[in-house]
């Protein structure tokens, strides 16, 4: 007959299996809206927020506006303010895998949404499982909240669980993480810095750098790309695309802006049709505000920051 001692540890290790069992469960959002106002001063705010993640840890590593006074597809007008945050915390857990520089980068956004003001940031755990990092970024989520708030998880109405996250892709036939657009390759991994950062000053594309992180510890660099979507190529634009399909109330500005990833001798970008679903799940084929109403999206993104990859 099992002991007493037995019966206690049996129940012990269910109660870990159960917990495991509910954090694989949990439903993820993409984004965290910290706090909104209505008739705020937007410069001033954007301002504040800066100050409030240098004061809790977090080096901002650059900024740029997408669009001001932009008039969306559902009538209101908008601008926002994209600002790039790390932290030792981040790029050590992007180091722990092949691709895990993706991660590097979080996005706090400031939006002004017709005379409401809205602070918020891409959700780092929903991210770190996006990319298939080791580390949950949990401890990083709790940092970000306690310098901006914590209002409420968006972007999805349902959210993904972990293990969904960990194997997306939006449909059948459609790109996974594994499959990442391949840029262009050079002799040498600073070879291959070297020639994006030329391309992006020279404005390749439509192109301009917002940020740049290089990983610790391995031959990796991510940049944060802007996308002006120039005469010919107008659908890859910021603006263009978030004009379309980010058209619910609170909005989701942190999917901005795009990914360049140096990884060796190698230059790489997430497939923009995999970059475009994860952070909007719920977007639907067909209609209004859907992926139909950004077909040519896609490909503009993909030939744009190609053309950043090649260099001046």
């Amino acid at each position: 007959m099992p002991s007493k001692r037995t019966h206690t540890l049996f129940f012990v290790a269910a109660l870990i299996a159960g917990i495991g069992q509910a954090s694989a469960a949990e439903r993820l959002k993409p984004f965290e809206l910290a706090f909104s106002t209505a008739n705020g001063d937007m410069t001033q705010i954007e301002k504040q927020v800066e100050q409030k993640l240098t004061a809790n840890g977090f080096t901002i590593v650059g900024s740029y506006s997408p669009y001001t006074n932009l008039k969306f597809s559902n009538g209101e007008m908008v601008s926002a303010a994209v600002i790039g945050v790390t932290s030792p915390a981040l790029t050590q857990a992007a180091s722990q895998t092949e691709f895990g520089g993706y991660a590097a980068v979080q996005r706090v956004t400031v939006t002004k949404v017709n005379n409401q003001v809205q602070v918020a940031f891409t959700n780092p755990v929903y991210m770190a499982n996006a990319y298939r990092l080791k580390s949950n970024l949990e401890n990083v989520d709790a940092q970000l909240q306690k310098a901006l708030g914590a209002e409420e998880a968006y972007g999805s109405n349902d959210g993904l669980t972990v293990s969904h996250l960990r194997d997306y892709h939006y449909k059948f036939m459609m790109p996974y993480f594994t499959d990442p657009d391949k840029l262009a390759q050079y002799g040498s991994y600073q070879e291959a810095v070297n020639a994006v950062n030329a391309g992006l000053a020279a404005h390749k594309g439509g192109t301009s750098k917002v940020y740049e992180v290089a990983i610790p510890g391995k031959e990796q660099t991510l940049f944060g790309v802007a996308l002006s979507g120039p005469r010919g190529n107008e659908c890859s634009g910021d603006g263009y695309i978030m004009s379309r399909i980010d058209f619910k109330n609170v909005k989701s500005t942190g999917h901005l802006p795009y990914d360049i990833l140096v990884s060796g001798n190698k230059v790489y970008a997430l497939g923009a049709k995999f970059r475009i679903a994860i952070n909007f799940p719920d977007l639907s084929m067909m209609g209004s505000n859907s992926f139909l109403s950004i077909m040519c999206a896609p490909g503009a993104i993909e030939k744009a920051l190609k053309e950043a990859a090649k260099g001046a």
